[in-house]
């Protein structure tokens, strides 16, 4: 089945139902806990000091504006239970009620002391939320405290929990402390490790996005886990609010190796104009996408100038592209290019993905799905 509604035209009808909650002055339960997303991120050493890059978001699920989106998308797109269900599921923090102005305090588990940690900025001062319930900025802990908290949480491969302690405010978030020297995987996401088919159409995109299950790429994640000693980042060009669905499905279902996630911010405070040119953006302008990553990728080689990198991306969009450039800034650090070639470039423009390697999929073909 082929969508009508385009995806600018699902964030709109979400978004409007959002604006016109907010207009209403929606009804507050300050008895309900805030939800606080932290985002998968990692530690780099500076000196003698790690410092942790971080972006959470707080948030309250608007469960009764759940219902009548759901609705009213069945209705016009004719879905069936398995479909709504999905659906229901992966607009929920694309309408769920940003809180601004939050100071989140959290703690890392088994820490003895339980020192509180807040999201700082580059001067040291305390980052609130903003209109879209968004902060980021970074912490720094010692050497010393990091060792010990790895050590009292039994880590595997330097993965450290922590958690939300301040008041109304609950949530979990993972960093993983990555040595200086050491094998580093980039990965994308769509069509690379996942397959959204992307080549296909916005229609086909959308039906695969929001209304089915996610389907693995065949073989990578058996090609992911070959690399035992690696770390992973996953950059994205997908919005930030899918990063729960997308990281259950990868981390949990899928069996990909855990890793930090780098996403497309795409802004929804009805308030700002920046909102609708978020939403045009994120279908009309490639560009985004591909300035979102080089940008995304570049601070992490910054981060670890010790570090070899492989980046693992697909033919579908500008990977290739973007990964040249990348070479051409750090050509010491890049290891090798590995594309999943799911348009047929090998054959009709072997140009493209010179001296990088290929990995052979089933041809993506506008207007048609392999899921059909």
């Amino acid at each position: 089945m082929l969508l009508s509604m385009t995806f600018s035209t699902i964030l709109g009808l979400m978004l409007s139902l959002s604006g016109l909650a907010f207009a209403a002055g929606e009804n507050q339960n300050t008895d309900i806990d805030e939800e606080v997303i932290f985002y998968n991120t990692y530690g780099y050493l500076h000196d003698d000091m790690w410092i942790i890059p971080m972006r959470a978001n707080v948030m309250e699920s608007r469960r009764y504006l759940e219902r009548p989106v759901t609705s009213l998308v069945r209705r016009l797109q004719n879905l069936n239970s398995e479909q709504e269900g999905i659906f229901r599921s992966r607009m929920r923090y694309f309408i769920s009620d940003s809180e601004s102005r939050e100071e989140v305090v959290f703690v890392f588990d088994e820490d003895p002391e339980e020192t509180q940690f807040q999201i700082l900025d580059t001067f040291g001062e305390v980052v609130t939320t903003d209109a879209n319930g968004n902060k980021v900025g970074e912490i720094r802990i010692s050497k010393e405290m990091a060792a010990e908290l790895l050590r009292l949480q039994d880590s595997k491969n330097g993965w450290l929990t922590f958690r939300a302690v301040s008041d109304e405010h609950t949530g979990i978030g993972r960093v993983r402390l990555i040595e200086p020297e050491g094998l580093s995987v980039i990965s994308d996401v769509d069509d690379t490790v996942k397959v959204t088919e992307i080549p296909a159409g916005a229609q086909i995109v959308i039906r695969n996005t929001f209304f089915k299950e996610y389907t693995a790429a065949e073989g990578m994640a058996e090609m992911y886990r070959e690399w035992e000693d690696a770390t992973f980042h996953y950059v994205s060009g997908s919005p930030w609010q899918l990063y729960l669905p997308l990281s259950k499905f990868l981390f949990d279902e899928a069996d990909f190796p855990e890793g930090s996630f780098h996403m497309k911010t795409v802004t929804k405070n009805m308030r700002s104009i920046s909102t609708w040119r978020n939403m045009r953006d994120l279908i009309t302008d490639e560009n985004m996408t591909y300035d979102q990553k080089i940008t995304q990728i570049s601070l992490i080689f910054e981060h670890f100038p010790g570090r070899e990198f492989i980046l693992v991306g697909d033919s579908g969009e500008r990977d290739p592209e973007v990964y040249r450039i990348i070479k051409e800034r750090f050509p010491d650090q890049v290891k090798e290019i590995i594309i999943r070639d799911v348009i047929n470039d090998r054959e009709m423009r072997p140009e493209r993905l010179e001296g990088m390697t290929i990995i052979e999929a089933e041809t993506i073909v506008p207007g048609v799905s392999q899921f059909n």
